[in-house]
């Protein structure tokens, strides 16, 4: 029995603060959300960044790609720690409910995943490997902010070494007809592999334990989140550049492709060019024909340098959006009523594209700028008069009912 003084909630309910939103934490999930709409609407919509001129808009453009999904998972863990207990990991029993209401979330987020991708509009639905992080999150839910960063590290370190040994077994898996295929798109082939993803899923876990109102917590998330940032982003830089892994790279491919990797600096050239190029046109994993891919941290190549990178850079989003919600509330209130309303921003905007034929190569100025400005007047109405978005409050209510399914103690067995 939970003790009359201990402030924890009992026989699992969610206590009230537990429901609050961070403002802070919503305006980063939209940020999420809009950097994945950047890249899905492609460079060509991009209106104001695009009159900076073209590389301005490629700038932003490659700002957003990667770093956004990442982000996007790194807060479904912080809020699979706030829904379980915020600071103080709810104990076995009392987990029954949330863990219930986790489950039922992710089998309805995996459904609403299919029926996106159904619509083939060109892009990567994130939906259904949400839903698998989730349950595979579940583990996890009663370890502490310690325990949770290590085994973070531990998968952003590992994993994608893991990956690519098992990836260079398995031989090639051919071209993914959808965004996700099966337990071997979840785990190593598709565009978000959990063994990559799921260190930014417990990275947010263990964020979401610390105190996020306290100065001192934010100072660590700054300082941490900056020095993985230069970890990741520039240790790749220093070993592919300065100390040579891109002609090393450059060789290796030119053994894989020609038998041989003995070029002169002629042929071997416009292979270094291919080579940078090809880093930025990873999808979901690097090739397996040289290790020396494991060194890049482009977006969505899942290596552990890109992994490092950017738990870096949510951090420090995440750090911003909590200062920048407390010192102006009411200037962030669409953007945080955005990011309240995230899954029905995601849904809705591949809906619209699939609808309207869009495309990533389209050219059409402006149109980011429309589907973000549609987004925050219309969740900013939403929000003031009727509360929660449509599909947030669905899938809540159908997280609730599958908890209510679950007896709130469970009695001793009967002895016959």
């Amino acid at each position: 029995m939970t003790p009359p003084n201990d402030p924890r909630p009992r026989d699992g309910q969610a206590a009230p603060a537990a429901r609050e939103r961070i403002a802070g934490v919503d305006a980063a999930r939209a940020l999420a959300v809009f950097g994945m709409l950047t890249v899905h609407l492609g460079v060509g919509s991009l209106g104001l960044a695009g009159l900076l001129g073209q590389e301005a808009a490629d700038t932003f453009h490659g700002l957003a790609r990667g770093r956004s999904s990442a982000l996007f998972a790194f807060l479904a863990g912080l809020s699979l720690a706030l829904m379980t207990g915020r600071t103080r990991p709810l104990p076995g029993p009392d987990l029954r409910r949330p863990m219930a209401r986790i489950l039922v979330r992710a089998i309805v987020l995996a459904l609403l995943g299919m029926f996106l991708d159904l619509l083939d509009a060109p892009v990567a639905v994130i939906l259904a490997y949400y839903a698998g992080f989730f349950v595979l999150a579940l583990p996890l839910l009663r370890l502490g902010p310690a325990a949770l960063a290590c085994t973070a590290a531990a998968i952003a370190v590992a994993g994608p070494q893991a990956s690519f040994a098992i990836r260079s077994a398995m031989g090639g898996t051919g071209f993914r007809e959808n965004s996700i295929g099966g337990i071997t798109d979840l785990l190593l082939t598709g565009y978000y592999p959990a063994f990559t993803f799921m260190a930014f899923v417990v990275a947010g876990m263990a964020v979401g334990r610390l105190d996020l109102a306290a100065t001192r917590v934010r100072i660590g998330m700054v300082c941490t989140g900056a020095g993985l940032a230069l970890l990741g982003y520039g240790g790749s830089w220093l070993l592919l550049f300065p100390l040579g892994g891109v002609d090393r790279l450059a060789s290796d491919v030119a053994a894989s492709t020609w038998g041989t990797s003995d070029l002169d600096t002629a042929a071997l050239e416009p292979m270094r060019d291919w080579v940078v190029e090809e880093m930025g046109n990873m999808h979901g994993q690097v090739p397996t024909d040289s290790p020396v891919w494991l060194l890049i941290a482009s977006p969505h190549s899942g290596t552990s340098y890109e992994a490092i990178g950017a738990i870096g850079t949510s951090l420090l989003v995440l750090t911003a959006c909590l200062f920048a919600a407390e010192r102006a509330r009411v200037l962030l209130y669409p953007l945080s009523a955005a990011g309240a309303m995230a899954l029905t921003v995601y849904a809705g905007h591949i809906v619209v594209m699939a609808i309207g034929g869009m495309s990533f190569e389209d050219v059409a100025p402006f149109r980011w700028e429309a589907f973000v400005g549609t987004a925050l007047v219309a969740c900013t109405a939403w929000k003031l008069l009727l509360g929660r978005g449509p599909l947030e409050r669905a899938l809540g209510w159908l997280g609730d009912r599958g908890a209510d399914l679950v007896p709130d103690r469970i009695g001793p067995v009967r002895q016959v």
